[in-house]
């Protein structure tokens, strides 16, 4: 049986510098939420904060930035749901995710989220600003819940 916990962001933190497959910590993020198992043990973390594309920061728009398990069933989908339902209460409109094109989306669907659209893949460097990718490269797909603008799903 799994429980939602409060958490520190150094903990969430923590915990996704140790489990997360292919991304390091976030910038930052306006909180952060937890699932234990029913030893107390911490299985898996979301932090949600704002849209990290510009044009989607809007106020109104919470993005799940980042969400890490350590493979305990059930995890992802109750820390989406939880991560919705916060939102809500807190007054969001719509709330936005990305995960690889690799990935199925079986916690999203489970949770109430539903595909938005694909967003190609692609390096973020570039002559004017070299960077090293820390990040897949790979296809990727939107997922979210709400009322989105039709030119938001269109332009994105």
């Amino acid at each position: 049986m799994l429980e939602l916990r409060p958490i520190t962001q150094a903990l969430a933190f923590d915990f996704i510098k140790v489990h997360h497959r292919h991304h390091g910590v976030p910038v930052g993020g306006l909180w952060w939420q937890s699932v234990q198992d029913d030893d107390g043990r911490l299985v898996g973390v979301a932090i949600s904060g704002r849209p990290v594309a510009r044009g989607l920061d809007d106020g109104l728009t919470v993005e799940v930035t980042r969400l890490c398990t350590d493979g305990a069933p059930n995890a992802c989908s109750m820390l989406y749901a939880a991560a919705r339902r916060a939102a809500e209460a807190k007054g969001f409109r719509r709330g936005l995710t990305y995960i690889l094109a690799s990935e199925d989306g079986a916690s999203l669907r489970a949770s109430g989220w539903r595909l938005l659209w694909a967003v190609r893949g692609r390096s973020w460097d570039c002559q004017s600003r070299p960077r090293t990718d820390k990040h897949p490269t790979e296809d990727k797909q939107a997922w979210g819940w709400g009322a989105w603008p039709q030119s938001s799903t269109e332009a994105a």
